[in-house]
């Protein structure tokens, strides 16, 4: 499983086969989302992996260096796992930034956990795993590709955020209950406030539903009732 110094006669030529097979591992899943005009594309990805098994190849040459050392020589330990768990947690840093939050929605988890992922590849083929860091880069790519193309054809809970400002009155929340009743809508989350000075008051509705999105069917249904002044949804 481990890629054996046999197949490359020298240390530096090991290097160089996991780097350049980390590298493009990375590039592989970047790709993919560079296609999908995604903020971290080919390059991040690529730069990920290549820095994750750049350090893996480090501590790997810190333990053969020092290794051989003996107790009343140094009292330097090496421990090739802990540059390993350090990039583990560092990576999260930098899946955070690709993480962008709109409204109700949060876009970019994809991606982050792409980073993530292509860390842990550059990982796999700095310790010379090579069978599973192939077979990881196989399954990510399947998942990215062959997956999204399924997504359309899943039941699953349409989220719509959707403001309505009225003149106070008459009140229009017995028509706006009795409209996504009838549409069979379910209200997770409802807050309002009354502006006495201006005589309007603003709902605010957190709507789900289980079917196509409805933000601009719903509100060019409530458009027509008696008193409102503005709608907006997201």
């Amino acid at each position: 499983m481990f890629l054996p110094h046999e197949l490359y006669g020298s240390y530096g030529l090991g290097v160089f086969v996991k780097i350049v097979m980390a590298a493009l591992a990375g590039a592989l899943v970047g790709l993919e989302r560079e296609k999908h005009g995604r903020p971290a594309g080919l390059r991040t990805h690529l730069l990920v992996a290549l820095g994750a098994c750049l350090m893996v190849v480090v501590s790997e040459g810190f333990h053969l260096k020092y290794n051989g050392m003996d107790g009343s020589e140094t009292a330097l330990r090496i421990d090739p796992g802990r540059v390993a768990a350090q990039i583990v947690s560092g990576i999260g840093f930098l899946g955070a930034g690709v993480i962008i939050k709109e409204g109700l929605s949060v876009r970019g988890l994809t991606t982050a956990a792409s980073l993530w992922l292509v860390a842990g590849l550059g990982m796999a083929f700095g310790v010379g795993l090579v069978v599973p860091g192939l077979l990881a880069t196989a399954v990510a790519l399947f998942c990215l590709v062959t997956l999204k193309r399924l997504e359309p054809t899943l039941k699953k809970d349409r989220y719509l955020h959707l403001k309505v400002i009225a003149r106070s009155e008459p009140d229009i929340y017995p028509e706006l209950t009795e409209l996504f009743e009838r549409r069979k809508l379910r209200i997770t989350d409802l807050s309002s406030t009354l502006d006495l000075e201006n005589g309007t008051v603003t709902y605010q509705f957190n709507v789900v539903q289980h079917r196509k999105v409805i933000g601009r069917e719903l509100t060019s249904v409530i458009a027509g009732m008696p008193g409102v002044k503005r709608i907006s949804f997201q």
